[in-house]
């Protein structure tokens, strides 16, 4: 019986605390459900899995420390995370050192590599499909040239700042006004001024923390500037509603988000987006549903896709998880559906990338912004 069997050790390594705490807090519910699921059902290969969860709260020093600490006191099978991509940077040559096969949940390029991680496999879009969808959609639907980036000093907002510079200029557009802000800062109005005053038809926020997106739209808000804010997803979090000076001010918001969590035009979720919220309901409170839905459903999923690995390998030995992942194609999961190759660790597809309307958030999720 998976009882008395071994566990399967799976590392957690989840910021559940600080300023960019929202994405973690609602992924560690979709990976405390999956496991409590497979548990249920005997385990993995017969034998249960012990989840070891690990609270970085955002800082890269304490992150190493416990991806050190996983890997070599606590000998874990695997290791989910760390939610951030900053965190990420600091923590993923650790775990490839110690062979341990790694579910990346941080978005930013560098955190992949074939040959410098090998053991590393992407479950979330990459940074680059957030801000190419965004970037997209200013061009092509909302027809704007004159843009603004605004994104935070962490180890995310820096990277993520370079690449929509980047991207945009391939797309022939050298952005009026770029500004990196301390994610704790609290009011932006100097920089929300300064892009106004280079002409700015739209500002693109690249951050993770909803605190500071907050107080990015309630500095729109409070200057009476209408210009449309394109996006990081945490753009469209709950959180956001409630640190909005006027509920108004979360109008002409849009940001980068997924087909999964998308209503369709008979306002229903994909099917398996609706299974798993009924899963999860009963956990998240018997109203609407405030977090971001896709994070719990990525959650979910990184925990399958580890028991999709094992399964698949017939044991947890390091070298045939790899073997298993690298020859995954269309694996079904809730948030999406993941294909990787002995020489691309990204799973996810550029076909699950949507825009949505931030203010539409309903139960997580949202409609399709219009094109």
């Amino acid at each position: 019986m998976a009882a008395s069997a071994q566990p399967i050790r799976i590392g957690w390594l989840s910021s559940l605390t600080g300023p960019l705490s929202s994405a973690a807090v609602a992924e560690n519910q979709g990976v405390q459900i999956a496991v409590d699921e497979i548990n249920k059902a005997g385990g993995i290969l017969g034998r249960p899995i012990e989840l070891l969860t690990r609270d970085t709260a955002g800082d890269p020093t304490k992150a190493v420390n416990f991806a050190q600490q996983l890997a070599y006191s606590d000998k874990v099978q695997f290791v989910i995370g760390p939610v951030n991509s900053g965190e990420g940077l600091a923590t993923t040559p650790v775990l490839a050192r110690a062979g341990v096969p790694n579910i990346v949940v941080g978005s930013i390029d560098e955190l992949t590599d074939a040959v410098k991680y090998p053991r590393a496999f992407r479950a979330i879009n990459t940074n680059k499909q957030w801000i190419s969808t965004a970037n997209d959609y200013v061009l092509q639907s909302l027809k704007k040239t004159k843009i603004a980036i605004i994104a935070d000093t962490a180890g995310y907002g820096t990277a993520s700042a370079k690449t929509a510079q980047e991207l945009l200029e391939k797309a022939g557009i050298k952005p009026v006004y770029v500004v990196l802000v301390d994610p704790n800062k609290t009011d932006l109005t100097d920089e929300m001024t300064k892009a106004r005053a280079a002409g700015a038809e739209v500002v693109m926020p690249w951050s993770a923390a909803t605190g500071l997106l907050g107080r990015l739209l309630n500095a729109r808000g409070d200057m009476g500037w209408s210009v449309p804010v394109v996006g990081h997803p945490a753009l469209m979090a709950a959180q956001i509603r409630k640190l909005l000076n006027k509920p108004e001010y979360w109008e002409n918001t849009f940001a980068s988000g997924y087909q999964s969590t998308t209503y369709g035009a008979d306002d229903k979720l994909p099917e398996r987006t609706q299974a798993l919220m009924n899963k999860v309901r009963p956990t998240l409170g018997s109203g609407d549903i405030d977090v971001l839905f896709w994070w719990v459903a990525m959650g979910y999923d990184t925990v399958k896709i580890i028991e999709h690995a094992a399964k698949t390998a017939g044991s947890t030995d390091p070298a045939a998880i790899q073997k298993a992942l690298e020859n995954t194609k269309d694996f079904r999961g809730v948030y999406s559906t993941y294909s990787w190759s002995p020489t691309q660790r990204n799973g996810f597809p550029d076909s699950n990338m949507a825009v949505n309307v931030a203010n539409t958030f309903k139960d997580g999720s949202f409609k399709l912004a219009p094109r």
